[in-house]
């Protein structure tokens, strides 16, 4: 007969995942993760800035110039709750008309383009549509707001041109159904695009990123955000991800096809994309 010291044990490890190097109760991952993005979401666009010296801006930039977005289309941006890419899909749509090719759409279809912004964190959005009307995108009808999970989302089959995840998957409890709910949501022909940080496999630049993740980023999180253990939390998190051969493998698992990904800054963060076909 088990003790319950053991049956307790047993009990979390049949049921347990990953919150940074923490074992803990698939039940308490999602609190756990969105207290981590309430405690940092007023200044998460400028931690962004700081850790990565800018760099996340022309990440973003590459995910959106690989989604080709076109006046008319329906976009996902999940765990996208301050707009950063959302706002990169509309401007990118906006240049496009500006170029003189609005001729080749139907005037209808700027009414028709709806970016939809799903983020399971009410603070982050609340961030996201302050940043909008800043911005001059908060009279614009084509960008929707929506509280949701990204293992089970709200919306239909087959609905969406395109989706996106930014610097998010790594945070969920389940990433096969994060997986799986992209597909399903997607057309035929909708391409699946995720910015991630990723794997270091240049030794000697794996040390210095190892370093300055663990020793810099902690410290500077607690001197701008007066958060250290969120951003702890956040480097081990990016350890606890899978590879990039590994999580290109899980997208084909999930359905799609011609999947691919590009490594970015010797694999600090890595652009994954497939189709679904």
């Amino acid at each position: 007969m088990l003790s319950s010291t053991s049956a307790s044990t047993l009990h979390l490890h049949s049921h347990a995942t990953s919150f940074g190097f923490k074992e803990v109760k698939e039940e308490e991952k999602a609190e756990m993760v969105g207290n981590v993005f309430t405690n940092v979401a007023t200044t998460y666009d400028l931690m962004n800035d700081l850790m990565s010296a800018g760099l996340h801006r022309l990440w973003k930039d590459r995910l959106v110039s690989k989604l080709n977005p076109f006046p008319g289309m329906k976009h996902l941006d999940v765990a996208g709750g301050t707009g950063d890419v959302a706002f990169r899909i509309l401007e990118s749509i906006n240049r496009v008309r500006q170029r003189g090719l609005r001729d080749v759409f139907e005037d209808s279809l700027k009414a028709d383009t709806q970016i939809y912004v799903c983020d399971i964190n009410p603070k982050m959005l609340n961030v996201g549509k302050q940043r909008a009307l800043e911005k001059g995108f908060g009279e614009n009808g084509s960008l929707i707001w929506v509280e949701g999970n990204a293992e089970s989302l709200s919306f239909q089959n087959d609905s969406m041109d395109g989706y996106t995840i930014a610097f998010g998957i790594r945070n969920v409890t389940h990433i096969e159904k994060v997986l799986s709910e992209a597909h399903r949501v997607l057309k035929r022909g909708g391409r699946f695009l995720c910015l991630e940080l990723s794997h270091v496999g240049i030794p000697v630049f794996k040390e210095l990123y190892d370093y300055y993740s663990f020793s810099v980023i902690p410290s500077m999180g607690e001197l701008v955000a007066g958060d250290r253990e969120s951003y702890q939390y956040l480097v081990e998190s990016i350890r606890r991800f899978p590879s990039q051969e590994k999580f290109a493998s899980m997208i084909a698992d999930a359905g799609f096809q011609k999947v691919e990904y590009e490594n970015l800054v010797g694999g600090v963060v890595a652009i994954h994309s497939g189709l679904k076909l």
